[in-house]
């Protein structure tokens, strides 16, 4: 989309979209006394509830597994949707008409352009699946039963037939009320009023959340004026052909649930996966699987730290196929899941293999799959004569550079095995060959230098007794905020220890207690990690109501448990320092122990007294 969402819009969204309304439809939530509600989390198999909403504030949070956050939150991780897509759910859902802020790439849209967008699509889906009933679509039903796809199976997926006279589809939405300029930016009219696709047969592109982004469309008559064999929606600005992937309506879920995505080549292979069992196939849309799609998969795959899940390629055994391998595993780093090549050794793709040897066909295709990096090193080696000692030496200089590439530290040295065995060379040789090519390699890392995720910090244990008090006054800080004084009780970020506690504490200092105090912490927020850290700490149930007194208390208790850490490392600095030859910074050092046994005194004294 063009642009971004209008910050008062999403407010408003908030504002409007109760938590607990928009949870309680996938949730049974009963009451848990102070304002809270519970119920059985979505997100984690339990028994006992441990998933609290908090109406009040606009939280959830599982003290399960973790999971918190707000209302659009929550749409995001129960239905896979992106930020966006999550808030023009709610938006949708509230009645409210969303404003588009300019990025300077493009031109503005009007305000409820988008919608109206959206709505002429998904008549216009409508209007495609009510005319593959017609007479007219008789060569499109042919083409679906020669696949093995009937009228029920149609209805499925709801495919569609685009009348030959090329204005039906024009004057049915207008007498939907449909203008013209909202016909010709969904892209379902041409410049001079004619349909876009005429006589063709149509599948509806949606997005995670089902709604209608554009269509694919087969060519069927031999007399079609156009000899491309598929054509797609035109750039809108809410069809883009290299961030949208055909059946992820359907497949989201699975995607998500079973951390597995499965890429084929096109409609019907998407169809005869599902149809098969593999609901978690999804197909790029009139261009090659690229960036924009990896990201996408990625987010429907979830967003942990390390190798997460697995990405599924089919491709022909041909050189077609071999190249597109080639190109997915050159853009392999896109995912943190393990990617994979599935290839029907007949040369079939899944819709023939589900139409000549049934469903269970086509999932042994998928469990058949073998890791990219290997598919990719067997066709090196097959351009080579390793009957010749010429020949596996340049084999092997080829395909280590591959070796040296693989992400997953834990493989390498498995195919480095692998590679000797195939090639018939001692290991150690092919071992120093590896590495030997990935110094050399211009910005590619050794096999001992593999790159390294950014690390996150371990989400801190709430059980961890040495980290209580610290989290126990970040809860007064952010429930109680009043019963501080503007410096928060003299409170610093290094009386923290822990890395996420001390990032919550910067994000407080940066925001100021009243109206929108939550909103304002949100914004403030830099990552999800200590998003989700705030999110628990609002929400978690304290042990008494709060004054200053108490936080106060706690905040001394914090003071003191500093100033005696300093006090060991000061003295265990002058136990090291020779107070002869370095006077001058022994007597500085005995100096500032002085000064915090004298505060640690009255920390002392304030507590007890």
């Amino acid at each position: 989309m063009a642009g971004r969402i209008n910050d008062e819009d999403i407010a408003l969204v908030r504002q409007r979209c109760r938590i607990d309304d928009v949870v309680r439809d996938y949730v049974a939530l009963r009451s848990a006394g102070g304002g809270s509600l519970k119920g059985l989390c979505p997100f984690h198999d339990e028994k006992t509830p441990s998933f609290t909403v908090t109406p009040a504030r606009g939280f959830f949070y599982c003290f399960g597994c973790g999971e918190g956050g707000d209302v659009i939150t929550f749409l995001q991780r129960h239905q896979n949707l992106s930020f966006t897509e999550a808030v023009q759910s709610l938006a949708d859902r509230a009645g409210i008409v969303l404003r588009i802020i300019d990025d300077g790439q493009s031109p503005s849209q009007p305000p409820g352009q988008r919608k109206r967008v959206l709505e002429a699509n998904a008549a216009a889906q409508e209007f495609f699946a009510s005319q593959l009933a017609s007479s007219e679509a008789i060569t499109a039903r042919q083409f679906l039963d020669q696949r093995g796809f009937d009228r029920a199976i149609a209805e499925r997926f709801i495919l569609g037939y685009a009348p030959r006279g090329g204005q039906a589809l024009r004057q049915a939405l207008r007498a939907k009320g449909f203008d013209d300029a909202t016909l010709k930016a969904a892209g379902l009219i041409r410049d001079g009023g004619r349909d876009f696709f005429v006589g063709r047969l149509l599948w509806p592109i949606r997005d995670s959340a089902s709604a209608v982004l554009g269509f694919g469309a087969r060519r069927i008559h031999d007399d079609d004026r156009l000899p491309a064999k598929y054509i797609n929606t035109p750039e809108t600005l809410v069809y883009k052909k290299s961030q949208v992937l055909y059946g992820l309506d359907l497949a989201r879920q699975s995607i998500g649930k079973r951390a597995q995505a499965v890429v084929v080549e096109g409609y019907t292979d998407v169809m005869a996966a599902h149809l098969s069992g593999v609901d978690t196939a999804v197909a790029s849309c009139g261009t090659a699987f690229g960036e924009e799609h990896a990201r996408l998969l990625q987010r429907l795959l979830g967003t942990h730290d390390g190798l997460h899940g697995e990405v599924v390629f089919t491709f022909d055994g041909d050189a077609a196929g071999q190249k597109a391998a080639l190109k997915v595993f050159q853009g392999d780093h896109n995912f943190t899941a393990q990617t994979y090549v599935a290839v029907e050794p007949s040369g079939l793709d899944p819709c023939d293999l589900w139409l000549r040897d049934g469903e269970a066909a086509v999932r042994e295709l998928v469990s058949r799959r073998i890791p990219i990096y290997r598919f990719v090193m067997l066709n090196i080696l097959r351009g080579y004569d390793l009957d010749r000692a010429d020949g596996r030496l340049g084999a092997l200089r080829e395909a280590a550079g591959l070796v040296g590439s693989i992400r997953d530290r834990s493989l390498v040295n498995q195919y480095l095995r692998e590679l000797s065995d195939m090639l018939g060379m001692d290991l150690e040789d092919v071992r120093r060959e590896v590495a030997s090519r990935s110094r050399r390699a211009t910005g590619t890392p050794t096999s001992g230098q593999m790159p390294q995720r950014p690390p996150r910090s371990d989400w801190p244990d709430p059980a961890d007794p040495a980290l209580r008090l610290e989290r126990d006054t970040l809860k007064l800080m952010l429930q109680y905020p009043f019963t501080f004084d503007e410096a928060w009780n003299a409170v610093r970020t290094e009386e923290f220890s822990h890395p996420g506690y001390a990032a919550v504490f910067r994000v407080i200092s940066a925001c100021d207690p009243g109206e929108g105090w939550e909103e304002e912490l949100r914004r403030q927020a830099p990552n999800e990690l200590v998003l989700q850290l705030l999110v628990m700490l609002l929400v978690e149930p304290l042990l008494r109501q709060a004054d200053e007194a108490y936080s106060l208390a706690h905040t001394n208790r914090l003071h003191l448990t500093n100033v005696s850490k300093e006090i060991v490392d000061l003295k265990s600095r002058l136990q090291r320092t020779d107070p002869v030859k370095d006077q001058e910074n022994y007597d500085a050092m005995f100096k500032t122990l002085t000064s915090l046994e004298l505060r640690c005194k009255r920390l002392t004294e304030n507590l007890t007294g």
